[in-house]
């Protein structure tokens, strides 16, 4: 059997450099996902209902709106040949992004009861261009790796910088939002979003190294595309992508996590001022011990990621172990008891994180030896589609939980049942999240190491 290459073709620096475009996405995710839900329901007191529903509909928008994104930036552009088919669009998409976040807590009225629709509109509208900068930046960004870093080495090595550097926006987005704003002050709310603005900017500066394509890249790809006679539709491609059991399979796990994360992290702000009766800096440790478990896990799970060889089964034990992790949540109501727990289950999510990357290059290769093209930034986008439906499980979660067991906005104190309400959309719901993505992830997956090296062969004597 014919040998793949497996050195590291891009200098380090460049690595690092693309990495800083996870260091400015992450910052922006999770400050997104723990604060907005919360501002608008117990900020501005907008009925929970309507701050769901404007979630749900924002997220069915970004569930389309990412696959026709990856599919129309699949396209040549009169500026393909010059900068190639990725690097225009995660700038369009990348610069503006903090600002469009900022303007999601610029709300025109305060008066949630008589100008509620107008509350509304404007939570829908800000989150939808939120979603769409991000999607013309992160469906590209995403879309560029397997195809800019072919060797399993470069891949996990550009992953583990990708981890380091993800947690370090990751660890700012959770902290310095906190840090500026207050429980009760609507204004610094937006000032949080200036801060946030300037500082992804400048992680999107670092990254233009980094996602920029060489040459050698923009080449290849004319020599193999130009010649296509045969233009499929969106929804021709679309359905090729949705029976194909590896992609199917993997966006499964990956919907459930971000189903998770999305629950755990928009349940802080809650926690910690209904539950543990804190005030909002409180957050930055919460967030802070989960970080120390990636940073310090991280390592780790990359010697056994190379060990094993295996990224199906180290996907797996990440995804249980964050599972059992999450479930002590429920219970604990302590502040220094809810960081050393957080500590422990950052230990498998930055597992996940390692992991992540690698499974989806594995699927897209496997895509591309199925239909003998590439076209990442279609996949990528009906990646993010299939994400998208974790919003709708946190919007829906919190509406419901909320709901039945009388949480009221307007009160500093809750009730005992309202308290365990928000320990069940904190832990139990997202440990069932993730349970039933790594079962069915381990019981469907196909790609096993042997035909993950098998792919990457073939893609070799296609040239592609």
């Amino acid at each position: 059997m014919e040998e793949i290459n497996e050195e590291i073709l891009h200098p380090k620096k460049e690595l690092a450099s693309y990495a800083f475009g996870s260091f400015s996405r992450e910052f922006m995710r999770i400050a997104f996902s723990a604060n907005a839900f919360y501002f608008f329901e117990s900020e501005i007191h907008l009925d929970v209902w309507l701050v769901g529903l404007a979630f749900v509909i924002f997220a069915v928008y970004n569930m389309f709106n990412d696959p026709i994104i990856g599919y129309l930036t699949n396209k040549q552009f009169r500026f393909t040949r010059k900068y190639g088919r990725r690097f225009i669009w995660i700038l369009i998409g990348g610069l503006p992004w903090g600002l469009s976040y900022a303007l999601i807590f610029l709300p025109p009225t305060t008066d949630a009861v008589n100008d509620a629709l107008i509350l509304f509109i404007w939570l829908l509208f800000t989150t939808c261009l939120f979603d769409t900068f991000h999607s013309l930046f992160f469906v590209n960004f995403i879309a560029l790796y397997p195809d800019k870093f072919r060797s399993m080495k470069e891949r996990r090595l550009t992953s583990s910088f990708q981890i380091m550097i993800g947690v370090v926006g990751t660890a700012l987005g959770a902290i310095v939002p906190p840090l500026v704003f207050n429980y009760g002050n609507i204004p610094s709310f937006f000032y949080q979003g200036l801060v946030s603005f300037i500082i992804v900017t400048i992680g999107f500066i670092i990254a233009i190294p980094g996602v920029r394509e060489d040459q050698a890249l923009i080449d290849k790809y004319f020599e193999k595309y130009q010649k296509l006679t045969e233009k499929e539709s969106f929804f021709k491609s679309m359905k090729k992508a949705v029976i194909q059991r590896a992609f199917i399979t993997f966006m499964v796990i990956y919907t459930l996590y971000q189903s998770m994360i999305e629950t755990m992290q928009a349940s802080i702000p809650y926690v910690v001022r209904f539950s543990l009766g804190m005030e909002s800096q409180a957050q930055t440790l919460v967030f802070a011990a989960f970080l120390i478990g990636v940073l310090v896990s991280a390592p780790f799970w990359k010697k056994l990621s190379d060990k094993l060889n295996d990224n199906r089964k180290v996907l797996f034990i990440a995804a249980l172990m964050l599972g059992v992790f999450t479930l002590p949540l429920l219970f604990l109501r302590s502040y220094i008891g809810i960081i050393i727990n957080m500590v422990l289950w950052g230990v498998p999510l930055g597992g996940f994180w390692i992991m992540i990357y690698p499974v989806s290059g594995d699927v897209i290769d496997n895509s591309i030896i199925l239909t003998k093209k590439r076209e990442e930034g279609l996949y990528t986008g009906f990646q993010m589609f299939f994400g998208r439906l974790g919003i709708v499980a946190q919007a829906l979660t919190f509406s419901i939980v909320h709901t039945l067991t009388g949480f009221n906005d307007a009160i500093a104190t809750q009730s005992s049942l309202a308290i365990w309400g928000i320990h069940i959309h904190t832990s139990l719901i997202p440990a069932i999240f993730i349970f039933i993505g790594a079962i069915a992830f381990w019981k469907l997956y196909d790609l096993t190491p042997d035909k993950v090296k098998n792919n990457r062969i073939q893609l070799r004597q296609l040239k592609l």
